[in-house]
């Protein structure tokens, strides 16, 4: 007897027997039913998902006179013929090697024959994309208006490629992918009817190989079948099918987020000398990090194609890495294939990429540098604030500038020492750094500007503060928006009224060579360099700055 493969032998035959098309095998058997039929139809999808196997359906279904429910009945003369490709109603042309306009022509004068036995001639067209623009436009007319006992199903996998003037003209399905749950299952069906031994684990790699195709699903188990005899052990399947081992990914990716760049060498050095390709499993690296990431922002959404072991082991790799890090080293992974897939030297490169993704650990992200730096800012002006009003910052025992205490008296409050618990005021529940820490909370930008300002004078109504010392932050509330802006917020924070006035600059004496000028405090102090321009000299007054060397001479 003759072995028939598994992927003829269990082709369907029925519309139920299509998995995973549910949308579009309703749709016919409704169409049939109510005798809805369209002259034409265009199935399209990727290889193996049962574009032609529907096709073949829909043809016995239409011929077929002891059907039921839209289905045939697979026992009459029609159904047999056609099941075994024998039938004369019933043609299925090969697009891609009848592709030209004289087989069309010839086509074209078939379809006047009327059916000799049942009650449509039709016209299975596969690969009908590879017609020629002549051929198409030999279709044209006929494809328009057909017989009335003719009916035309082309399959194609690229639709695109097919011109609008065909599309127009056909009700087009869009055929999907497989779902992974759904051809695992199948796969297990077929292997217990077939007597194959075979784990989950190896039934969910084969899956995932198929890439959601049920005719490549069923070849790669009938190839696993016939070179391991009765029991298949993963292992088997993957030296039979080259596929890259699962536990060396997630290998490498424990490497990758532990920050070990020399397990990283060790494993490319296995990679190379199992003879894997080096690119193959740098797109498994690239998929294991993309699953990594869908732990972590849909958990539970069905996204993840793989057993639920090595599902648990991804939260926890994921757990530990965090999104911020995975979104980094996938971004790396992607921006960089390009060099690996055009290197003369893809070792090197997939080394050089991995040493880099060690690293990566120790990298900050945008969001932690600007915390950082907001940090710093806070402690400098702490310190700048502690030093102006004549009081030494405290210094913890590590020998770091600790966060001054928070008071609202300036130093001539200080210097009077008056009494805090005879003079009611706020400042024993608001203070300006919490001020500060609230408008931070609302407007980040607005608290880094005024960190720079100082409070002069703060009573039940008014707050006096005086202005910051760099040039960008001097000028921040004269605009009015601004102003009542900052004016809500105290309003908000105090719980109350709050008139905001700005102090007039202090005078403060400045003695030159032949003379004393009176200059505004704060501000930028006088410099030595009046040949530079004034916002570099702004730069060097705020950071009590002095420029050292020779200054640049302007060009004349």
């Amino acid at each position: 007897m003759v072995y028939e493969v598994l992927a003829r032998k269990w082709r369907p035959q029925v519309f139920q027997d299509v998995i995973g098309q549910e949308h579009i095998t309703q749709t016919l058997i409704n169409a049939i039913n109510t005798e809805r039929l369209a002259h034409a139809y265009l199935f399209s999808g990727s290889r193996g998902v049962g574009k032609t196997s529907v096709a073949r359906i829909l043809a016995k279904a239409i011929n077929c006179g002891q059907g039921s429910n839209g289905n045939p009945c697979n026992r009459c003369k029609s159904c047999i013929e056609i099941t075994d490709g024998s039938s004369l109603e019933v043609q299925e042309i090969d697009g891609a090697s009848n592709r030209g306009i004289d087989e069309i022509r010839e086509l074209r004068e078939n379809i006047k024959y009327m059916p000799s036995s049942g009650r449509f001639r039709v016209y299975i067209i596969d690969e009908v994309h590879m017609l020629t623009l002549p051929a198409f436009n030999a279709l044209l007319k006929t494809l328009e208006e057909p017989p009335a006992h003719v009916k035309f199903l082309f399959a194609t996998t690229e639709p695109h490629k097919v011109p609008v003037t065909i599309l127009s003209r056909c009700q087009r399905f869009d055929f999907k992918r497989i779902p992974f749950v759904q051809l695992a299952d199948h796969l297990e069906k077929v292997a217990g009817a077939e007597d194959i031994n075979i784990d989950r684990s190896g039934i969910c790699m084969i899956a995932r190989e198929a890439e959601g195709g049920m005719r490549d699903a069923e070849s790669l188990l009938d190839q696993i079948a016939s070179c391991s005899g009765e029991k298949i052990s993963d292992r088997d399947i993957i030296d039979i099918l080259g596929i890259i081992d699962r536990d060396l990914v997630f290998e490498t990716s424990q490497a990758v987020i532990d920050g070990s760049a020399g397990k990283c060498m060790e494993i490319v050095d296995r990679i190379y000398n199992y003879g894997y390709d080096i690119k193959e499993f740098y797109r498994g690296l690239m998929d294991q990090f993309r699953n990594l990431m869908i732990c972590i922002t849909a958990p539970e959404k069905g996204l993840l194609d793989m057993t639920d072991d090595d599902i648990s082991n991804l939260k926890g790799q994921a757990d530990q890495a965090g999104l911020e890090r995975l979104h980094q080293t996938l971004s790396m992974l992607i921006s960089r294939e390009e060099n690996l897939r055009f290197s003369s030297h893809p070792r090197l490169v997939l080394e050089t990429i991995l040493v880099k993704l060690c690293r990566l650990g120790g990298l900050l992200s945008f969001e932690e540098l600007i915390k950082k730096i907001g940090d710093l800012e806070k402690r400098i002006s702490s310190a700048s604030f502690s030093v102006q009003s004549g009081s030494q910052p405290p210094v913890d025992p590590v020998g770091k500038i600790s966060e001054p205490d928070n008071s609202w008296e300036n130093k001539k409050q200080q210097d009077n020492k008056i009494d805090s618990e005879k003079v009611e005021s706020p400042s024993s529940l608001k203070n300006w750094e919490g001020l500060l820490a609230f408008i931070a909370s609302q407007n980040r930008t607005m608290a880094n500007m005024l960190e720079e300002w100082q409070l002069v004078n703060f009573s039940e109504s008014v707050l006096e503060l005086a202005r910051g010392t760099s040039f960008l932050s001097s000028a921040y509330l004269d605009d009015q928006e601004r102003m009542d802006r900052f004016q809500g917020y105290c309003r908000r924070y105090f719980e109350k009224e709050i008139q905001v006035r700005i102090a007039a600059p202090v005078q403060k004496a400045v003695k030159t060579d032949d003379k004393t000028e009176i200059q505004n405090s704060p501000g930028p102090l006088p410099s030595d360099h009046p040949e530079l321009p004034s916002y570099v000299q702004d730069v060097v007054s705020v950071f009590n700055g002095k420029v050292v060397g020779e200054t640049p001479s302007k060009k004349k």
